[in-house]
């Protein structure tokens, strides 16, 4: 016997979903940036020749933070919604997406492939896209939820084709390790 749930059993399974994947996907960006040193504190990355454009270091951990939380939601909703046409499609092109958004950073700023970097920057918002265009085939609210990605995704595109462009010896740069003065007595 088969039973339609009730909204507030549709709500509840949400909720749970979007307990497990918010945290879930945040811990797993913050760790891709702690993991591969991205940031300004990079040495090799302070070496670097940067855009006009390029805005101040900490709105990069605000921004994704930001982004992070809502595509989670956006994926919890998929993944609650049972049943729907076009779901595991929308719940592979998601995880691809987001695989290769995790390996972004550990290209870019661990193994200073800054022109890689940009070629998978392009391929994760073609995947962003996809998923996004799936995604407003099941939930409209998970589609809207995935474009301020979408224009980060376009933005930070941008900025790496930049870096790449004026720094095409990026990847030669040697920035030495930090220097600890220890006197021995």
């Amino acid at each position: 016997m088969s039973q339609i749930a009730s909204r507030a059993q549709l709500r509840l399974s949400f909720m749970r979903w979007a307990l497990f994947i918010v945290p879930l996907i945040m811990l797993l960006g913050f760790l891709s940036g702690v993991v591969s040193g991205s940031g300004e504190d990079n040495s090799w990355y302070q070496m670097l020749e940067k855009p006009s454009f390029q805005p101040p270091g900490y709105l990069f951990g605000i921004v994704w933070t930001i982004l992070y939380c809502m595509i989670g939601f956006a994926f919890a909703m998929i993944v609650s919604a049972r049943g729907a046409k076009f779901q595991i499609l929308a719940i592979i092109l998601f995880i691809v997406q987001f695989i290769l958004n995790l390996l972004w950073s550990p290209i870019f700023f661990g193994q200073h492939q800054v022109t890689t970097a940009l070629y998978l920057i392009i391929l994760i918002w073609t995947f962003a896209v996809a998923t996004t265009y799936v995604f407003s085939k099941i939930r409209a609210l998970a589609a809207w939820l995935m474009i301020p990605y979408l224009l980060w995704l376009s933005f930070a595109t941008a900025l790496n084709y930049q870096i790449d462009s004026l720094n095409p010896d990026a990847e030669s740069l040697y920035a030495p390790a930090a220097k600890a003065d220890i006197n021995e007595q």
